[in-house]
């Protein structure tokens, strides 16, 4: 156990260490610091004859890559070979996978290479991982290429390594007729196709909008004693869905549930996509409680995909309701998913709302970066735009906030602000936004030059306050113009 001595950390080692000891004691500490502290100390128990076996380094190394300490669970592989301990292919593997896992290909095929030089060479088994890895990461060309280097070097054809091969085959539309050759090919080569080679071809259908085809497999798995995983069945329900086929696809979320095959957040997630853009966004928020009152988690995706549902057919109550629920469980939105809701209140004309929102966004501390800037741009002007017809001072205020952040304003917002200003017949303040305006390099249209104007048309001493006015925008023109 781990005893506090004073400013450090001691371990009272019973009088003789074992290894299943200290794989236990590896194992119950959460903190990766003080793993490697009692992996460190165990070793240092020289004088009790303990020493690590390959269970120990390999839990130790399988406890670093789970941090990404990729360096420190190489430098223990080291250690092993220096201390002549047996290294398994597992430790390789978990190396290897670790790496495709952090899409490092390059460092996968760098740990395969070497095993050789652990005296550990590797079985078809670690070929079939790294293939698997290179098919995930869709170094489509590079997979290929190791799968036929497979088979030069003699590696038979198996179950494992021809699903690696479809799902690679099924990734481009060009080269499914491919894929389905091989699947009719793998009883001839000795290799019955299982659920996984089922999933992996109906996935692909589904994916390429071969949704007949995707059906006529799916029904030939209960022939063949294969039963669907939960992933065969989203992956069709997307495709039904994707095909305007929800009455089916509703109808295989019950036949997993009388299969007692239990839907997860993803099944739900694709249900509720297909129906809120076929415009049955009710039937998506029926699903949505029913997966809520299953203790599924709904994901950012779902919130966003209900929220545009919504918002989309002006049910904006419920989309609002819904973006709470999402802040309540911890979610936090992004400046995409404000824009689907403030953008619903635009169209709606409730620009107060909108305001409220984009309000709430920035105060939330969402700021424009390189990736977002124009989406806050679009958001900002909009919202402005709307407002100078029923709250100007609000507008203003926006306005104002956009300068001071330095979000872009339009031509079009700068318009809309001096024509309603002008219309009150508050002139300072147009004339302070056409200074502005002038001072970003955008030139008043006609509009805006008839709006100042005629702001001052109603007042004493007109010629000579439009006289003025004229003077000085010109002055403004042509100091940007040089």
């Amino acid at each position: 156990m781990l005893v506090a001595m004073g400013s450090k950390t001691m371990i009272k080692w019973p009088k003789k260490i074992t290894a299943s000891l200290v794989k236990q004691l590896i194992q119950a500490e959460k903190d990766i610091k003080k793993a490697v502290f009692i992996f460190d100390a165990a070793a240092a128990e020289h004088a009790v004859g303990f020493r690590h076996d390959h269970n120990t380094f390999g839990l130790m190394i399988s406890r670093l890559l789970s941090a990404n300490q990729f360096k420190s669970a190489e430098d223990l592989l080291n250690k092993m070979k220096e201390e002549k301990c047996k290294i398994t292919e597992d430790i390789f593997l978990s190396i290897i996978r670790a790496y495709g896992r952090v899409h490092k290909p390059n460092d996968v095929i760098r740990i395969f290479q070497v095993m050789k030089e652990y005296a550990c060479g590797p079985t078809p088994k670690s070929y079939i991982t790294v293939f698997a890895i290179f098919v995930s990461e869709n170094q489509l060309k590079v997979a290929l290429r190791f799968y036929r280097y497979m088979r030069e070097i003699g590696i038979p054809p198996s179950v494992a390594s021809l699903n690696v091969l479809i799902k690679a085959l099924c990734k481009n539309v060009g080269t499914l007729d491919a894929a389905l050759r091989i699947f009719h090919e793998m009883p001839n080569r000795g290799c019955t196709p299982d659920s996984y080679t089922y999933g992996t071809l109906v996935n692909g259908f589904c994916r390429t909008g071969k949704i007949n085809e995707a059906k006529e497999l799916f029904r030939e798995m209960d022939t063949k004693g294969c039963s669907p995983s939960v992933v065969t069945y989203t992956s069709l329900i997307r495709g039904l869905c994707q095909s305007n086929n929800f009455d089916e696809a509703l109808g295989l979320l019950e036949e997993m549930t009388s299969k007692g095959i239990e839907a997860n957040v993803y099944t739900y997630g694709s249900l509720m996509d297909g129906l809120c853009k076929g415009g049955h966004v009710s039937q998506a928020m029926e699903l949505f409680e029913i997966m809520v009152s299953k203790h599924h988690e709904p994901n950012m995706i779902i919130y966003s995909t209900l929220i545009h549902g919504l918002c989309k057919e002006g049910m904006l109550r419920q989309a609002s309701e819904i973006f709470d629920r999402m802040k309540l469980r911890g979610l936090k939105p992004d400046a995409g998913l404000y824009w689907k809701i403030i953008n619903g209140y635009c169209d709606a004309h409730k620009f107060q709302e909108a305001a409220n929102f984009l309000d709430e966004m920035v105060l939330g501390g969402i700021s424009p970066n390189r990736v977002t800037w124009g989406l806050h741009v679009r958001i900002h002007n909009t919202v402005v735009q709307g407002l100078c017809d029923t709250d100007a001072n609000r507008a203003f205020q926006l306005y104002l906030s956009m300068r001071t952040r330095g979000i872009s304003v339009t031509a079009e917002t700068f318009d809309c602000l001096v024509n309603r200003f002008c219309t009150k017949g508050d002139l300072q303040k147009a004339a302070r936004i056409v200074d502005e305006m002038l001072i970003d390099g955008c030139i008043p249209n006609e509009g805006t030059w008839e709006s100042v104007v005629g702001g001052f048309g109603g007042r004493k001493k007109v010629q000579e306050a439009s006289e003025v006015v004229q003077v000085e925008l010109m002055d403004k023109i042509l100091q940007v113009g040089k």
